[in-house]
């Protein structure tokens, strides 16, 4: 390269223009909010900034990064936790009712060259995670009959949704961290109207159920507690005769005296009636 090449200011320029481009190929810089694979000829080779469980941010291996220029090739994946949504969709629960539900998921991808090689980008990831959701969604609320979404069994339908949906993601490099259903309704119209009819026919049904089993329940403790009254009683007779007869004089006295209080009612006995001879004498 002679002295009349750096004297052209269009071969400077050119010069410049390719010192930049050979730079730009060689020298990256990767944020702590992604990860770089580097292929050579579409294969990956490595990735850079990889995510690990046990890293804190600023202490990543983001920063500098350097390969082969035109050779190696660069591709960017999310480091973040992402969400996919999955559209207002009709699932029949196993009692037959057909809920109207929408949900999402939040994940991390956390193999970015087993997500490369398996299905090469993150907008292809997040259209096959959309459909793992709807299919787990649909599998596990088809189980499950419409109470248990309003009741607390709802966080264990939610567990074994993220643990199906784990299972297919995990052959993506991808780990679910949460799943939750944003809205559970039923169709409007004659089918709401349905619905509503059958839950209060349940309801009804149970409360019927319920009130026989009290009833049942409060004849068995009567029926024990009187045959426990009349053991008791039999042991004090059986220890003390004279006392259990008193004892028995007197309830009889209250329950007669009063009954007749209450009914302003007059009660005329001889003083020699047998029935008040513990009046007598001590008797």
């Amino acid at each position: 390269m002679d002295r009349t090449t750096f004297r052209n200011p269009i071969a400077l320029s050119l010069m410049a223009l390719a010192a930049v481009i050979l730079f730009a190929q060689t020298v990256t810089i990767v944020p702590e909010t992604k990860q770089a694979i580097v292929s050579r000829y579409g294969e990956p080779l490595r990735a850079i900034n990889a995510y690990n469980a046990k890293e804190t941010f600023g202490a990543t291996n983001a920063g500098l990064a350097f390969r082969i220029p035109f050779v190696e090739q660069l591709h960017w994946v999310d480091k973040r936790i992402l969400s996919v949504s999955m559209e207002r969709q009709e699932v029949q629960s196993s009692d037959r009712y057909r809920l109207q539900v929408d949900a999402f998921a939040r994940y991390r991808i956390t193999k970015p060259i087993r997500m490369y090689r398996t299905i090469g980008n993150e907008e292809a990831l997040s259209a096959q995670l959309q459909t793992s959701l709807e299919s787990s969604l649909r599998n596990e609320l088809g189980k499950r009959n419409f109470d248990a979404l309003l009741s607390a069994e709802r966080g264990a339908i939610m567990e074994n949704i993220q643990k199906s949906l784990n299972r297919d993601a995990d052959k993506y490099g991808v780990e679910i961290i949460d799943v939750r259903i944003k809205g559970t309704d039923l169709p409007q119209g004659d089918p709401l109207q349905s619905a509503f009819s059958r839950m209060q026919s349940a309801q009804n049904q149970q409360a019927v159920a319920i009130d026989a089993e009290g009833r049942k329940q409060a004849q068995i403790i009567r029926a024990e507690a009187d045959a426990e009254a009349a053991r008791i009683y039999a042991e004090s007779y059986g220890k003390d005769p004279g006392f259990y007869d008193f004892y028995r004089a007197m309830q009889s006295y209250k329950r007669t005296l009063q009954n007749n209080e209450q009914t302003k009612t007059d009660v005329i006995l001889s003083p020699d009636n047998d029935y008040l001879r513990k009046f007598r004498d001590g008797r």
